[in-house]
């Protein structure tokens, strides 16, 4: 037995070393963890179990059989964090640059499918060179097993991908199917062809950094939720992450325990948001205000900025916002916009998370580029997505609610549970001006002092219809609230509808306009 046990632990001893000395300090010297380092920072001491450590690849070819390394440059278990199951797989750049062969796929399959049948999520460490090229079609039928999984996984168990290295051609495809992506400034990058394929085809000049780095996906593509600061600060924004989602789509949201009252009123909320209609103000001061402790866990903060996602707490109970931000556009609604907030509604809708809708816009932007982009089947992406969802649904409307983007953001008309309005809200087709200009043109035209006219009938229409009355009366907003009194209420109102239940019409799916 003692001779067994030691040929075990040589073994182990090997599977351990992975690439070996040198190569681990070349990725030290990167400013990037090992594989095995970024493991053991993210799950629970002493709870993770490696599998498959032993698996090679059966690669003969270009001289690849005297070149088989335990692990097959992949890492594979599962562990806990924070006390809860997670499936991990991390890269090892040190053994064949990551690149992903036939054994590798199956090892990281293999993974999934013990995630979906256990009901905890898959999160997916990427550092990798891409398919392994010497492995031809074996490597590309890898990638495509583990893109059929994510698809089956997606709406099953939360699926996390945080790029910590290269990531490039079809490798991408799976952190594009992912619930969240991660990706680390100055370290990773993710791009479909590299710089050398786009100078020769485009003759643009690129570097890996401008064409797929963190901050460009960040902010200008979508494609990444959060930019880290290094390797740690990305292991923590996944344990972050997890505290909010539940482990599978038949469980709730983790809750948690909260010296924040849910009484608590916010006096500020009065003079929060302005009397001028046209005057912008921060609605990320309204989230803060009425979030347990004041905090507001964002998601892709860089990108679309003139709406806001994430996640807070609500007496314990997370909760997802969506919110306009009269800061940005004025909080119109674009293609991006309506991208994220239909990407965040749906991944809340699938596991269970309540959906709080904080409501200022004063339509679709408007413009060429728009609408040549195809707003009307991006900004019905928004509306599919509400209208689909069946998770608890509470819109608090603080101002502008104008036309179509009144209707698509979580109104009574698409679903919406419950919607309560300020006494600054503004519910109509559109603002006072335009809609004086449109309806009283003749009546203007004919006037003695035209602009006089004018100025009195915009008055006049701004009484009557830039008020949230209208809509009470007609039962489409609930209740009028102090601004004071958000949290309660809105505490109030996830409590009532703690017992909902709604179903969809049975189909085997829907056709969202994509």
């Amino acid at each position: 037995m003692k001779d067994k046990i030691e040929i075990l632990e040589q073994k182990e001893k090997e599977a351990a070393e992975g690439g070996g000395e040198a190569r681990i300090k070349k990725q030290h010297d990167a400013g990037k963890l090992t594989a095995r380092e970024r493991v053991e920072l993210l799950v629970d001491k002493n709870t993770f179990v490696e599998l498959d450590k032993f698996v090679v690849h059966r690669c003969n070819d270009f001289g690849m059989g005297d070149k088989k390394i335990p692990g097959d440059g992949v890492i594979t278990g599962y562990g806990k964090v924070e006390g809860r199951q997670v499936f991990v797989y991390a890269q090892d750049f040190t053994v064949f640059g990551g690149s992903l062969g036939m054994e590798h796929g199956r090892k990281i399959c293999k993974l999934m499918d013990l995630a979906m049948k256990v009901g905890a999520p898959v999160i997916g460490l990427s550092d990798s060179g891409g398919a392994r090229i010497q492995e031809g079609v074996e490597s590309l039928a890898g990638y495509a097993e583990i893109f059929c999984r994510n698809v089956l996984a997606s709406g099953v168990v939360p699926q996390i991908s945080a790029i910590m290295g290269p990531c490039a051609g079809g490798a991408v495809y799976s952190p594009a199917i992912t619930d969240f992506t991660l990706m680390v400034k100055d370290t990773s990058y993710m791009f479909i062809t590299g710089p050398d394929v786009i100078k020769a085809v485009t003759h643009e000049e690129v570097n890996s950094e401008e064409l797929g780095g963190a901050m460009v996906h960040n902010s200008k593509s979508g494609v990444a939720h959060f930019a880290a600061e290094d390797d740690k600060d990305c292991i923590e924004t996944i344990k972050e992450l997890l505290s909010f989602i539940p482990s599978n789509n038949m469980e709730d949201p983790p809750r948690v325990s909260t010296d924040d009252p849910s009484d608590r009123t916010e006096m500020g909320l009065r003079s929060l948001v302005p009397e001028n209609p046209n005057k912008p103000y921060d609605m990320k001061d309204v989230i803060g205000s009425i979030a347990d402790d004041g905090y507001f866990f964002e998601i892709q903060e860089h990108f679309a900025q003139n709406i806001v996602i994430g996640f807070i707490r609500l007496g314990g109970r997370s909760v997802g916002i969506v919110g306009n931000q009269p800061n940005m556009l004025a909080g119109c609604l674009d293609i991006s916009a309506s991208l994220k907030g239909a990407r965040f509604v749906r991944f809340c809708d699938c596991f269970n998370i309540p959906i709080l809708t904080l409501e200022d816009v004063p339509g679709f932007l408007p413009g060429t580029s728009q609408e040549w982009g195809g707003i009307i089947t991006h900004g019905a992406k928004l509306l599919y997505a509400y209208s689909e969802a069946t998770v608890p649904r509470v819109t608090v409307i603080t101002r502008k609610a104008y036309g179509g983007a009144y209707d698509v953001m979580s109104s009574r008309h698409i679903r919406g549970d419950l919607v309560l309005a300020y006494p600054t809200a503004e519910i109509a087709v559109m603002g006072s001006d335009g809609a004086v200009n449109i309806i009283s043109r003749a009546q203007i035209a004919g006037a003695e002092d035209p602009e006089a006219e004018r100025a009195r009938l915009i008055e006049e229409y701004r009484e009557r219809f830039a008020n949230p009355y209208r809509a009470a009366e007609l039962g489409f907003v609930d209740e009028v609230i102090r601004p004071e009194d958000t949290r309660p209420r809105v505490i109030a109102a996830f409590e009532m509808l703690d017992g909902k239940r709604l179903t969809n019409p049975p189909k085997k799916h829907g056709n969202i306009p994509l």
